[in-house]
């Protein structure tokens, strides 16, 4: 029988030791370098530009200037909201867009979402078909739409078709009764196939054997929506609100390509107003003050959101 030295029996537990920590030593390293491309542009595209916007809005820097940018405290704030009415329209524009967008785009996504959740043959063709706006680019769907709102476009055409010439349509991007209005309609259309496919995949989450119980109870359809669909909804439907509200709030890209904030300043928005004050005004500090002021607005509405579709105890 053979016997192992004390010293022998000690130092294998530290052998093993060191071993592994080399072994998570590497294993450390290997994880740190595969996520160090996605931190650098993580720090480079979001971090500092954050960091700089918060900078700049103190300040009455100029993207393109000789004097350097000096610090005016919170001159840029209180100018917009006391001193830009064009910023005052744009909250009120982006608050109008919203409180319509939100509600409708989320409930007729629930009522296709509903439509086509139902076993019968061509609904895949369905989906896809209301789903093709979602993939296209909102570039090219503004252009398209663009010319469709013409006076002479396909809208009035069709209006003018079904009413026998009694109604001759209108200019409808150039009006500003009917300029935020068309956007919206567009906006409406062209996002609702994604919201549809998130309700679709809440509805295929709830149990069937619910609604035969329900079935087996004797509720109607109604009932069975009311108390079967829509409580397994709740948490599909925080996800399509704080969605919905955030990019309602963060439009941008219709009215850069439709109406350039125009007619009047009627769709102008907080975005665009920051993005013109920015980039064709050249003061960048201002669009920073602007921005900085949006940013607190979408958290303090989706936290407060939050706190309203939050489950109850």
């Amino acid at each position: 029988m053979t016997v192992t030295p004390p010293t022998v029996a000690a130092e294998e537990p530290r052998r093993a030791y060191r071993r592994f920590r080399s072994i998570k030593g590497r294993e450390t390293w290997a994880g740190l370098g595969m996520i160090a491309p996605a931190g650098i542009l993580l720090v480079l595209f979001l971090i500092v530009p954050v960091i700089l916007a918060f900078t700049l809005s103190f300040t009455n820097a100029r993207l393109i200037s000789p004097n350097p940018p000096r610090f005016v405290g919170f001159d840029n704030f209180i100018r917009a909201f006391t001193a830009d009415p064009v910023f005052v329209q744009s909250v009120g524009n982006t608050a109008v867009f919203a409180l319509v967008v939100v509600p409708v785009q989320a409930g007729l996504g629930l009522l296709l979402a509903v439509l086509v959740n139902r076993r019968m043959r061509g609904v895949t063709a369905f989906r896809v078909i209301f789903f093709i706006p979602v993939v296209t680019s909102i570039v090219v769907v503004s252009i398209l739409w663009k010319f469709m709102y013409q006076k002479d476009g396909l809208i009035n055409s069709m209006i003018d078709a079904l009413t026998f010439g009694a109604w001759s349509g209108v200019d409808w991007l150039n009006d500003p009764k009917t300029a935020l209005g068309a956007i919206i309609v567009l906006s409406i259309w062209q996002a609702v196939g994604f919201h549809m496919i998130i309700w679709l995949s809440g509805l295929q989450t709830i149990p069937e054997e619910l609604y035969e119980a329900a079935k087996m109870d004797g509720a109607s359809p109604w009932r069975q929506f009311t108390n079967v669909t829509w409580p397994g909804l709740r948490p599909t439907m925080v996800f399509v609100l704080v969605t919905i509200t955030i990019a309602a709030l963060g439009l941008f890209v219709q009215v850069d390509v439709m109406t350039q904030g125009g007619p009047v300043n009627s769709t102008s928005t907080i975005v665009f107003h920051a993005v013109r004050k920015g980039y064709e005004q050249q003061e960048i500090g201002y669009a920073a003050a602007i921005s900085l002021i949006f940013f607190v607005a979408v958290l303090a509405i989706a936290l407060i959101q939050r706190r309203l579709t939050r489950e109850k105890d």
